[in-house]
C-alpha cells in the first residue's frame, strides 16, 4: 500500500491592488471625496498624446482632505455604489491661494 501524502492547506494570494495620485477635486459627503486622476494616452490612429481624465469616488475616513490636495488612493472592495478606493496619504496639501500674514 501506498503512504497518502500529507493534506497542505491552500492559500490564496491576493492580487497587487492598484494605486494611483490624483487630486482632490470636491468633498461629497461624510467621510466620501471625489478625486480626479490624470493620465495621457496615444490616440490610435496619429500617435499624438491626449489628455485624459477619470472621476473616482473615495473612501476618506478621517475626513482630512480638502479640495486641492493630492492624495495617494489605493483599490478596496466595495463600500457603496460608487466607492471602491480609499485614502492612504495626502502627498501634498492645497496651497491656499490670497491669504496673506500680514
Amino acid at each position: 500500500m501506498t503512504e497518502d501524502a500529507p493534506i497542505q492547506a491552500t492559500t490564496k494570494v491576493r492580487a497587487k491592488r492598484k494605486d494611483l495620485v490624483g487630486e482632490v477635486t470636491s468633498r461629497s459627503g461624510d467621510k466620501t471625496i471625489k478625486v480626479t486622476y490624470y493620465y495621457k494616452i496615444p490616440h490610435p490612429t496619429y500617435g499624438k498624446e491626449i489628455k485624459r481624465r477619470t472621476v473616482l469616488h473615495v473612501h476618506d475616513e478621517k475626513n482630512e482632505c480638502k479640495p486641492g490636495d493630492k492624495v495617494e488612493i489605493v483599490e478596496t472592495r466595495p463600500l457603496s455604489k460608487l466607492k471602491r478606493w480609499r485614502v492612504v496619504r495626502i502627498v501634498e496639501a492645497a496651497k491656499i491661494v490670497g491669504q496673506t500674514n500680514t
